[in-house]
């Protein structure tokens, strides 16, 4: 499902590019958009074909600019609350999507956009990727979630640097300290992806939602819980025909052949 603001495309194999299309605007989050990654999200959630989804920002200057200044700046508290819960809601259902979410980023990456980044499993950058939460210098804090992904993420005191001086940083800083996984030139963004991709699709859809299901769900657990957790979504894994053919495959020395 796509809208004016944000194309929701999937291939054949079930790859999804979930795509953020104001580039005039640096794609600045606004209700619109909001509305836009609302839909397509939630397409992508009832589709059991998607095997990956690229998270991404129309033409080469930003992934997400940040929010839309111009709207926010009308809001009140009530509305500014409903407003952060709105993006907040949106955020959830992205990083409850069972299957892997990469951001990809090229360009800026600020406020509202570092927040969408991080609601994403991982973000490849590329070295031109800029990344900030400037909220403070607008008089407010983050409202999507960067108070509380971006710590989790990177830590502490690392999250307050960034945030109580609003500074940005770039792809390698970002690399150092944990936000962002792979930075790569603009050139071999593409092969990296396509890389990516491969991976998803040569490996067990099944156990690759569930090894994601274990990891987040087991990081809200005491570790005596979440490692039940794993024992069990691990004894799930042989109630299927993923585990079969995947054992099988490799003792008959050949590619497994996966449905989905």
């Amino acid at each position: 499902m796509s809208t004016e603001t944000v194309r929701c495309d999937i291939d054949e194999r079930g790859i999804a590019h979930l795509t953020i299309d104001r580039p005039k605007a640096l794609n600045a989050l606004n209700s619109d958009v909001l509305d836009g990654l609302d839909a397509g999200i939630r397409d992508l959630a009832a589709r059991d074909e998607v095997r990956g989804v690229f998270v991404r920002g129309a033409g080469d200057k930003a992934f997400v600019a940040g929010a839309d200044i111009g709207q926010m700046r009308e809001l009140d508290p009530a509305g500014a609350e409903a407003f952060a819960r709105r993006g907040l809601a949106i955020l959830e259902q992205l990083e409850r999507l069972p299957a892997p979410v990469v951001a990809v980023v090229d360009g800026y990456c600020l406020g509202g956009g570092c927040e969408l980044a991080l609601a994403c499993d991982w973000i490849v950058a590329t070295d031109q990727a800029v990344f900030g939460q400037p909220e403070v210098g607008l008089g407010i804090i983050p409202g999507f979630g960067g108070t509380q992904r971006l710590p989790r993420r990177i830590g502490p005191a690392a999250a307050l640097d960034l945030i109580t001086t609003g500074r940005q940083v770039d792809a390698h800083e970002a690399q150092r300290l944990g936000l962002a996984q792979h930075v790569v030139t603009a050139d071999s963004l593409e092969q990296t992806l396509s890389g990516i991709a491969k991976a998803w699709l040569r490996n067990a859809p099944g156990a690759i939602r569930a090894a994601k299901e274990a990891i987040y769900t087991g990081a809200d657990l005491p570790q005596d819980r979440a490692l039940r957790l794993e024992a069990s979504l691990f004894a799930g894994g042989f109630a299927g025909d993923e585990q079969a053919e995947g054992m099988a495959a490799f003792l008959e020395k050949r590619k497994p052949g996966y449905a989905g």
